[in-house]
């Protein structure tokens, strides 16, 4: 297999804040999304990105990958880990992002946990299962294994992370099994609470004369209206688009940013040398 450059993935320096990386992979993320890219070669990209992020967001993840960087492997080099490498006890995480599940051969061999299939998780009484927001949101039937054994659970939609499912019988020495559930970071949402955040990038003529956009949810696409005259940072409400609780659902708060596309070609420019000239800037 070939060493993977998981920096050069995100488009980071080897040393990027952690601020940097999550940065760059958002905006990655979004571009590469299969639901949305129409660019070649999309869904491949956005896999490598997941990838990526996962190992440099993590930061024992990140200290074993640089250790290795460092030993003198370069991207494309053949690869084989050392003995004994990847057995550091990272938790039992069960990676779908988006629907695309399955890392390189890469990762699993470095940092194990089969992300092609039902991954394993140690044997015990307590094991802390990371699942996709999408997950949470709908719920739906999930296998894990545990040591030999696979086991197949229910997780309830709206389920919170730090909240656990109980498997009555399936733990050590016959006692319950308690699989305690967090979250996966989202390329496109963040949470508050019940509702979901989300940043939907508008075309300056969009913004100013009013358009229906097509607007991811965790539920699905829906068609959202934007008024005229928007700005950036005004904040649109899809109302029970949030994530389930006992009491109903949240909203999702979709906030605009606007962005002006480069011109492409001379007529471009001049229109914009034009609308200079109609819309000063003061």
């Amino acid at each position: 297999m070939e060493f993977k450059d998981y920096y050069k993935a995100l488009g980071v320096d080897a040393g990027a804040s952690e601020a940097e990386i999550k940065t760059a992979y958002r905006r990655l993320a979004r571009k590469y999304h299969p639901d949305v890219s129409k660019e070649t070669g999309a869904e491949e990209r956005f896999k490598a990105v997941n990838e990526a992020y996962e190992v440099l967001k993590d930061k024992d993840k990140r200290a074993q990958y640089d250790q290795l960087k460092a030993s003198g492997y370069r991207p494309g080099e053949d690869f084989r880990p050392p003995p004994g490498f990847g057995n550091g006890g990272f938790q039992f995480d069960f990676n779908e992002m988006g629907g695309n599940a399955g890392f390189s051969d890469f990762f699993e061999s470095l940092f194990g946990g089969g992300r092609r299939g039902p991954a394993p998780a140690p044997a015990g009484s307590r094991v802390r299962l990371a699942i996709p927001l999408e997950r949470a949101f709908s719920g739906g039937k999930q296998k894990i294994r545990i040591g030999e054994r696979t086991l197949e659970i229910a997780i309830p939609a709206g389920i919170r992370p730090g909240q656990s499912i109980r498997l009555a019988g399936q733990g050590e020495r016959g006692g319950d099994l308690m699989i305690e559930i967090a979250y996966h970071e989202h390329p496109e949402f963040e949470l508050d609470g019940l509702n979901v955040l989300y940043t939907l990038s508008l075309l300056p003529w969009q913004a100013a004369l009013g358009a229906t956009v097509s607007v991811p949810t965790l539920g699905g696409k829906v068609d959202l209206k934007v008024p005229p005259e928007s700005d950036t940072g005004k904040r649109l409400r899809l109302k029970g688009r949030g994530m389930p609780s006992k009491g109903g659902h949240g909203d999702q708060l979709v906030e605009l940013e606007i962005i002006a596309p480069a011109p492409q070609t001379p007529e471009q420019e001049a229109l914009y040398r034009r609308m200079a000239e109609l819309f000063p800037a003061d």
